[in-house]
C-alpha cells in the first residue's frame, strides 16, 4: 500500500500493484472503459456500496451478470440514489427493485448529484470517485474522469467517506412497489430524451442517405460507369438496406423498375419505403403478388412465388425492366429465384443479404459477378449506430436431476414447472426496454414451443406460438398482436431467423443449441432494428450443456477464424463490442463455452473444405493462407498445425495449381510450424530478403537490418535467429520432422541461403505460397512487442519461449516439465487445473493464483530446500523469472506468458506431499510474486474453478 502512494505521486517507475490508484477514462478505440474496472472490481468484493445520481436501465443491465454471481456467493450491496432533475425514470425503480441482493433507498437531499463507488476487497477497501453516473453512455461512450483509490480499514479518507454514505443512507427513503407507484404517478420526464430524438427524426419529411449509404450509393455508381451490370450488397439487419435500394433507384434513374421479395410483408413495407424516398404519384407503384396484380406501374414490387411462375414473368419482355432488385438475396439458390435471373436481362441487378454465405454450397458471389458493393456487419453497424444497442446475457440454463439442459433432453425435461419457473425468474430479473416485454423466444422444437407458450398463459402472461406449420395469414395476425401489445411473447422455431420485421421486439430468448453463426446472428437480428418504442434490446441466451456453445463467442465477436486461443479471450474478454452495447456470461455458463472450446473440433476436413469453397466463391479463384487470415474467416494456424503446408490441404481437396517437392515442401513445413505465428519480425525480415534475391549475408548487413526496423541486433539475438533458419535450434525427433528445410547456413564469415532454398526459389509456384506465408507472418507479428522478446498475455509453446530468449539449443518439452533455467533465465511453466491422469504429475501438484499478483506455485520433485533451482530462487538478485500458465491440460501445448515474478523469500518452505504410488516426497513450496498484476479477466479466467 506504501508502495502504491509512492508510486501514484512520487516515483511512477516503482513496481505495481491491485492497491495502485488509477485515473479511469473512456477509451474507446482502446476498448477501455470505466465499464470493466467497475465490473473487475464487483467480481472480487465481499461488499459493495453505490451512491450515484443518476442510474438507467442499460447502465444496470451491464451489472446484472455479476451481480447474480455475487448473489451465488451471498455477497450483497447497497445504492443510494435520488429524482433529481427526474432523470430515473421510473422503470429504472422497477429494475432496481428486481435485483435480490441489492438495498436501494432513495435521497431526499436536494441537488443529490454523487457519483461513488466503494468496495470491500478481502484485505483492504477500494473506491471510484468521478464523473460518472450508472449509465451505459458514462460507463463506455463519454469522456469522463475518475479516480480510483484504495485504502486499508483505518485509513482517515475510507473512515470520512463510510461516515458520509451511513448518514445518507440513514436519511434515505427505502425502495418499494408503493414508492414507485407513487414516483410514476407525478413523474414529468426531462425535456429531451432519447425516445423524443428518434421520434423526431423518424417524423422529418426528409429522408437523406446515411454514412454506409452515401458509401454503398457511390461504389454502384462506379460500379455502372465502369460497365458492370450487377452489384451485390451485404448488410446487417436495420442498416437501411430497402432505404438504399431506394436511393440507388433515384440516383440510376431507371424507366421501370422490379423489386422482389420472398414475403408479402416486407413487399408492402419496401413499397413505402421506397415511396418515401422517391416521391412520385401513387399509381407509379404497384403490386404483383397472390391477391394484386397492378403489372403497369412503372416501379413493380413482386413476390418471387408470383413473379417466378413463367405465366407471370413471360408477360414481360427479357428487357422490359432497367433495374432489378432482390432482397434477401442468399436464397437466390433456389429454383424460384434462378428461373427469374435467368429469363430477365435489366440494365442492372442489386441483391441485397446480411448473410450471403449458404450452408448448401451455392454461390451467391459468382450470380453478382463477384461485384460487392459495400459490406457492413454487425460490429461495424454497431460503431456507426445504425441498429438499437443490446444487452446480451449468457446464463445458465436449467438443471435437473439427469443434468443441465443439452441437446438430449426429452421434451419432457424441458417443459417441467420447475423450468418454467426457473427460466420466468431469469427473464423478469434481466427485464427489457421499460418493462414492457415485446418477446420473441426461439426454441428448439415444434413441441417445446407450443407447451411453453401454454404454460406462459397459464402464468398470466400472454403468449403464442408459431411454426413452419402456420399459414402466413396466421402468422401475419400473431405479429401485429405482439406489436399491439395484446401479446408479451412469440415462441417459435426457426421461422423467424430472417425476413422478419418487427421493430417492437425488446426482448428476444434463446432456448435452443447455437447451430451455426449465421443463424445466431440472424436471431439476434429480429430486435435490432430502431423504434421509438424502446431503447435497447435485452438478449437472454438460456446456456445449456451444448456441444456448439464454442459458436456464441465466434458469433457475437465476429471471430470466425476456428482459433480456440481467440474464442477463450472473446469468452473472457467481452469489451470488443461497439458502442452501448454490452456482453455479459454468467460465470457458470461462461464455464460451459469454455469447455465447449476445449472439446470442439475446429479443423474437421468437412468444415475446412466448406470454409475454402466460401472463400473461394467470394474471390473466384483459390484463396491462399492470406486470404484466410484478411477475411478473418480461418485462422491459417489452423490448416498449418493440421497439414504439413498448405499445398497438402489443397492436394487433399483436389485444388492445386501446380506441384512441389519434397525439399520445397520441407521449407513451406518449417515456416508454417515456426515462424508463421509472427512471434518475431528478425526472421521474416531474412526471409523477406531471401525472396528477392539476396543470398548471403555479413554481421554489418544483419545489424543494418535490423535496427532498420528497430528490432534487437545483439550477438545473442543474431546467433538465435541462424539457429533457427539454421535448424541448429531443433533438437530429436523436431529437428528430424524439419530435415531439409533449412533456409539459412554458414560458410566462414558469411550466412548464405542454403542449396535447397537456392533450387527451391526457382519454382514461381513455391514462391508464390512462400510469399503468402510471409505475408500472414508479418500481419501476426503486429499483434507482439518488438522491444521485449516476450509480450504478455500471448500465448507460447514451450519451444517459443526459450528460442525467443535467446536459448541455443531446444529442450524437449517432456525435459522441461514445468521450469527450466540457464544463464540468468528461470522459465515456468504451470498448468492450474490439472487432469487426474496429468501426465507430468507424480504428485498433486497445487499450483494455484491466489490473486492477480500471487503464485503460491510448487517445484519438481523429490526437491529440497538446497537444491540449486531452490537456490537460486532464494537469492535470484542476476535471474529474469518468467512464468507461463495455462489453465487445464485442454488447452494444448500453449501457455499465457504471465509476466516476470520475484520470490517471497519469507514463503520459501520445504514440504511433503504424498505421490500416487502412496510414497512421500519432498518438494519445495513458495510465493511467486509478478512484478506488475495479472490482468483481471485472465486472471478470472484462470483461476475459476466451476465445473
Amino acid at each position: 500500500m506504501e508502495r502504491a502512494l509512492q508510486k501514484a505521486f512520487m516515483n511512477r517507475s516503482l513496481r505495481g500493484s491491485k492497491y495502485d490508484p488509477q485515473i479511469i477514462i473512456n477509451q474507446p478505440e482502446k476498448k477501455e472503459y470505466f465499464l470493466n474496472v467497475l465490473q473487475n472490481e464487483l467480481d472480487t468484493c465481499q461488499e459493495f456500496f453505490f451512491s450515484i445520481a443518476f442510474v438507467t436501465q442499460g447502465g444496470l443491465n451491464a451489472l446484472k451478470t455479476h451481480l447474480a454471481d455475487l448473489d451465488r456467493q451471498g455477497v450483497k450491496g447497497r445504492l443510494i440514489t435520488s429524482t433529481y432533475l427526474n432523470f430515473n425514470h421510473p422503470d429504472v425503480f422497477t429494475s432496481l427493485l428486481a435485483i435480490p441482493n441489492l438495498e436501494v433507498r432513495i435521497s431526499g437531499k436536494p441537488g443529490f448529484h454523487a457519483k461513488g463507488y466503494l468496495f470491500t476487497q478481502e484485505d483492504y477497501q477500494s473506491f471510484i470517485i468521478g464523473s460518472s453516473n450508472l449509465t451505459m453512455n458514462a460507463l463506455k461512450v463519454n469522456y469522463e474522469w475518475n479516480v480510483r483509490l484504495t485504502s486499508y480499514d483505518h485509513g482517515e479518507m475510507i473512515h470520512q467517506i463510510r461516515e458520509n454514505m451511513k448518514n445518507e443512507w440513514a436519511e434515505a427513503e427505502p425502495l418499494t412497489p408503493d414508492w414507485i407507484m407513487n414516483y410514476a404517478q407525478t413523474y414529468q420526464p426531462m425535456l429531451f430524451t432519447h425516445e423524443d430524438l428518434i421520434l423526431k427524426n423518424d417524423l422529418s419529411p426528409y429522408i437523406t442517405p446515411n454514412k454506409m449509404q452515401q458509401a454503398a450509393l457511390k461504389k454502384l455508381s462506379e460500379l455502372r460507369v465502369s460497365g458492370e451490370k450487377k452489384g451485390l450488397i451485404i448488410s446487417a439487419t436495420g442498416t437501411g438496406k430497402t432505404y438504399l435500394g431506394a436511393f440507388d433507384v433515384l440516383q440510376a434513374k431507371p424507366k421501370r423498375m422490379l423489386f422482389v421479395v420472398h414475403r408479402e410483408q416486407i413487399l408492402n413495407s419496401a413499397m413505402a419505403s421506397f415511396q418515401k424516398v422517391m416521391g412520385g404519384a401513387a399509381s407509379d407503384y404497384g403490386v404483383l403478388s397472390g391477391n394484386k396484380k397492378e403489372t403497369e406501374a412503372k416501379y413493380l414490387f413482386a413476390t418471387i412465388q408470383t413473379i417466378s411462375k413463367e405465366a407471370h414473368h413471360e408477360r414481360f419482355a427479357k428487357d422490359y425492366f432497367d433495374y432489378i432488385l432482390v432482397d434477401e438475396v442468399h436464397k437466390a439458390g433456389a429454383q424460384s429465384y434462378l428461373k427469374l435471373l435467368n429469363y430477365f436481362e435489366p440494365a442492372f441487378l442489386l441483391g441485397m443479404t446480411a448473410t450471403p454465405e449458404r450452408t448448401d454450397g451455392y454461390n451467391i458471389f459468382g450470380l453478382f459477378d463477384y461485384n460487392i458493393a459495400y459490406e457492413i456487419r454487425l460490429q461495424e453497424a454497431l460503431e456507426e449506430d445504425f441498429l438499437c444497442p443490446f444487452h446480451y446475457f449468457g446464463v445458465t440454463d436449467y438443471e435437473t436431476a439427469q443434468g443441465v439442459i443439452s441437446e438430449t433432453s426429452e421434451l419432457q425435461a424441458l417443459v417441467t414447472h420447475e423450468r418454467l419457473h426457473f427460466l420466468l425468474e431469469k427473464i423478469r430479473y434481466y427485464g427489457c426496454s421499460h418493462n414492457e416485454p415485446r418477446g420473441l423466444v426461439f426454441c428448439s422444437r415444434k413441441e417445446e414451443a407450443k407447451t411453453l407458450a401454454g404454460l406462459f398463459l397459464r402464468e398470466g402472461i400472454p403468449a403464442a406460438y408459431l411454426t413452419g406449420e402456420h399459414s402466413v395469414e396466421e402468422r401475419e395476425r400473431v405479429i401485429a398482436q405482439l406489436e399491439r401489445g395484446e401479446i408479451n411473447y412469440i415462441f417459435t422455431v426457426d421461422i423467424f431467423n430472417e425476413g422478419i420485421d418487427i421493430p417492437k421486439i425488446n426482448q428476444v430468448i434463446l432456448l435452443r443449441n447455437t447451430e451455426s453463426s449465421i443463424i445466431f446472428i440472424q436471431q439476434l437480428g429480429r430486435g435490432l432494428r430502431k423504434d421509438p418504442s424502446k431503447e435497447f434490446v435485452t438478449i437472454i441466451d438460456f446456456i445449456g450443456n451444448y456441444k456448439n456453445n464454442y459458436m456464441i463467442p465466434m458469433s457475437l465477436s465476429g471471430d470466425i477464424t476456428r482459433n480456440k486461443n481467440n474464442l477463450r479471450q472473446k469468452t473472457f474478454e467481452t469489451n470488443y463490442i461497439s458502442g452501448v452495447s454490452s456482453i455479459n456470461f454468467e460465470s457458470i455458463a461462461k464455464e460451459r463455452i469454455f469447455q465447449s472450446i476445449d472439446r470442439a473440433k475446429m479443423d474437421s476436413m468437412v468444415e475446412l473444405r466448406r470454409i475454402y469453397q466460401e472463400v473461394k466463391n467470394r474471390l473466384n479463384r483459390t484463396p491462399y493462407l492470406f486470404d484466410f487470415q484478411e477475411q478473418g474467416v480461418l485462422d491459417p494456424l489452423v490448416l498449418a498445425n493440421k497439414f504439413e503446408h498448405y499445398h497438402e490441404f489443397l492436394t487433399k481437396i483436389k485444388e492445386t495449381e501446380s506441384e512441389l517437392t519434397k525439399n520445397e515442401g520441407q521449407l513451406l513445413k518449417f515456416f508454417g510450424r515456426e515462424l508463421l505465428p509472427g512471434y518475431r519480425q528478425h526472421e521474416l525480415l531474412l526471409i523477406h530478403q531471401m525472396i528477392h534475391g539476396k543470398v548471403n549475408f555479413t554481421h554489418e548487413e544483419l545489424v543494418e537490418l535490423f535496427t532498420g526496423y528497430d528490432l534487437a541486433y545483439d550477438q545473442a539475438t543474431i546467433d538465435s535467429v541462424f539457429a533457427t533458419l539454421s535448424l541448429s535450434f531443433y533438437v530429436g525427433g523436431q529437428r528430424k520432422s524439419y530435415d531439409g528445410g533449412a533456409f539459412l547456413t554458414q560458410e566462414g564469415e558469411i550466412l548464405t541461403i542454403t542449396n535447397g532454398l537456392r533450387q527451391a526459389l526457382n519454382n514461381p509456384y513455391f514462391v508464390e505460397l512462400l510469399k503468402d506465408s510471409l505475408a500472414v507472418a508479418f500481419e501476426k507479428s503486429k499483434a507482439y512487442r518488438t522491444d521485449m522478446p516476450l509480450t504478455r498475455y500471448k500465448k507460447y509453446r514451450r519451444r517459443d519461449t526459450i528460442r525467443l530468449l535467446n536459448w541455443k539449443e531446444q529442450m524437449v518439452d517432456q525435459n522441461i516439465g514445468g521450469y527450466t533455467y540457464k544463464d540468468g533465465q528461470f522459465v515456468v511453466f504451470v498448468t492450474l487445473k490439472k487432469d487426474e491422469d496429468f501426465k507430468g504429475a507424480l504428485m498433486a501438484y497445487e499450483d494455484e493464483l491466489l490473486d492477480a499478483q500471487t503464485l503460491h506455485y510448487f517445484t519438481k520433485s523429490p526437491r529440497t530446500i538446497h537444491s540449486p533451482e531452490v537456490k537460486i530462487l532464494q537469492n535470484p538478485i542476476d535471474w529474469n523469472i518468467y512464468v507461463f500458465a495455462q489453465k487445464s491440460n485442454d488447452e494444448g501445448t500453449d501457455f499465457y506468458y504471465l509476466g516476470e515474478v520475484r520470490p517471497v523469500i519469507e514463503t520459501i518452505k520445504q514440504v511433503e506431499k504424498p505421490t500416487k504410488d502412496g510414497k512421500k516426497q519432498s518438494v519445495v513450496q513458495m510465493n511467486l510474486s509478478f512484478t506488475e498484476p495479472i490482468d483481471h479477466r485472465l486472471f478470472q479466467y484462470l483461476s475459476s474453478t466451476e465445473d
